[in-house]
């Protein structure tokens, strides 16, 4: 067990979980506490130990779910699915406690579903909902797997594949219809009076819980069979997603967005926390001589503690420049919301945009209690265009430099964000070396891949040399290790 565990921690440092030795050895403690035989019980165990963010829960819990996939529970549904298989090969008309009764039951055993005729599976499965019976759900699953998934040893194809073939054949909203109208035509039958809205409800909520359940039985059961085929490796490697931040912000898409957002905030209050502390902590100052031999009369004048003139950073001016054209605009909204969030730790933000023409967008965040607001009212009010409204760095440069150039002065850092595709126009980069005399720092953030700068229309190559540091910034975690190492 300990060598699975191994294995599973690896898999979970592969997958960008910051995992410690430490948080290893825990994981292997708690083991010894917990039943093991018990999926749940053991997943949360795990989770306690190994899982530092709530980001980070859904990474592990797919790769619990794969690599531990073929250790089944042992609790009181499996000796239910134990009994009404029995039945089943047995021929018998009833199964204990499920209230159904089945003509022609012929079972073939576990994952013996080709013996059952889709019509007797249909009221298996009917019956099964009807009752909540977590053992019976269990089978139907693995029936509905034998029969309708078309799973075959070494096909190259997705769980995905499988999991919908085999609930487009068991017509679960008919179900749920089919339920439903036995529970109206019951309660009328009984006392006369029909369901009210609200028992109505409460009823198709509780066979909408089971429906879940049953499709979770079946993406599990589909889960066990291919890494019983393929390994829990290779599944891994197929299925594996990127934590939120290391989504690659250029190509996200809109969940992966929201995603982002969420894991924008708690990144923020860190690094805050992380820029104070290293501005509070920066190394000492030159001796203090006169402190030294004040402090030493008590030692018999022997300076035993050196004492030293702690110096007083001031912090840092930011200007940040983005370029908010389609390509590069979803970078830069991520970027603005950041900078903002941890605004505390510098003296004064201020913020332009651009796309050919340049606009000063920091008024849209003073008094603006979500920074998101602000990023709204950006791309609704901005005056960013001025002739075709496609990327001119050129021109932006230009214009920031003659109306806010005289401003930037030697306790201001630069930040251009942008992939610097210029559509052939002019570079101007000759701005940008006077920018950089005038600035403390100039510093370019590109959200593209180093693999393809000064390919094409990319001139990075030309503004590269005036910049102090140009990085490649397409996540949120290269993002937080930037703004971590700003002065």
């Amino acid at each position: 067990m300990l060598d699975l565990l191994s294995g599973f921690v690896m898999e979970l440092r592969q997958s960008g979980l910051p995992v410690s030795l430490t948080e290893h050895l825990d994981a292997a403690d708690a083991m010894h506490h917990v039943n093991l035989d018990d999926r749940d019980e053991l997943k949360y165990a795990l989770g306690a130990t190994l899982v530092k963010s709530n980001s980070h829960w859904r990474a592990f819990e797919t790769a619990f779910e794969i690599y531990f996939a073929l250790r089944r529970d042992s609790g009181p549904g499996d000796t239910q699915i134990e009994n009404l298989e029995a039945w089943g090969e047995a021929g018998e008309k009833s199964f204990p406690g499920a209230g159904m009764g089945l003509p022609g039951q012929q079972g073939t055993g576990r994952g013996g579903g080709s013996g059952m005729t889709p019509q007797e599976l249909a009221e298996l499965l009917y019956q099964a909902i009807r009752s909540g019976n977590s053992g019976m759900l269990a089978m139907v699953a693995r029936h509905a797997v034998d029969r309708f998934s078309g799973m075959e040893p070494g096909r190259p194809v997705g769980g995905t594949y499988y999991f919908y073939r085999t609930l487009r054949n068991l017509d679960l909203e008919g179900v749920l219809q089919r339920l439903m109208e036995e529970a109206r035509h019951t309660a009328a039958s009984s006392d006369g009076d029909a369901l009210t809205a609200l028992e109505e409800r409460l009823m198709a909520d509780a066979y909408k819980s089971r429906l879940d359940d049953l499709r979770k039985s079946i993406e599990s059961e589909i889960r066990r069979r291919l890494v019983a085929d393929r390994g829990a490796e290779a599944l891994l490697r197929s299925v594996r997603t990127p934590l939120p931040e290391d989504i690659d912000v250029m190509h996200a898409t809109r969940d992966e967005l929201k995603a982002l957002q969420v894991a924008l905030h708690p990144l923020s209050r860190k690094l805050a926390v992380r820029l104070a502390r290293k501005r509070r902590h920066q190394r000492r100052g030159p001796l203090d001589f006169r402190a030294t031999v004040r402090r030493s009369l008590s030692t018999g004048g022997v300076p035993v503690e050196p004492k030293f003139r702690h110096p007083h950073p001031s912090k840092p001016e930011i200007f940040v420049v983005a370029d908010i054209s389609g390509s590069v605009a979803s970078f830069a909204r991520f970027t603005l919301l950041l900078v903002h969030a941890i605004s505390s730790q510098f003296s004064k933000v201020r913020s332009f945009v651009f796309v050919d023409g340049i606009d000063e967008v920091t008024r849209f965040f003073e008094g603006a209690d979500d920074p998101a607001d602000a990023v709204r009212r950006i791309n609704a009010e901005a005056d960013v265009v001025w002739v075709d409204g496609h990327s001119d760095y050129g021109h932006a440069l230009t214009v920031f430099n003659d109306r806010w150039g005289d401003e930037v002065t030697s306790k201001a850092s630069i930040l251009m964000l942008g992939d610097a595709r210029n559509n052939y126009h002019a570079s101007q980069a000759w701005v940008l070396a006077e920018l950089q005399a005038r600035a403390r720092h100039v510093y370019w953030l590109n959200p593209e891949p180093m693999a393809y700068w000064g390919s094409g229309d990319s001139i990075i190559d030309e503004y590269g040399v005036h910049c102090e540091a140009v990085v490649e910034c397409r996540t949120l975690r290269q993002l937080e290790r930037f703004v971590g190492d700003l002065e």
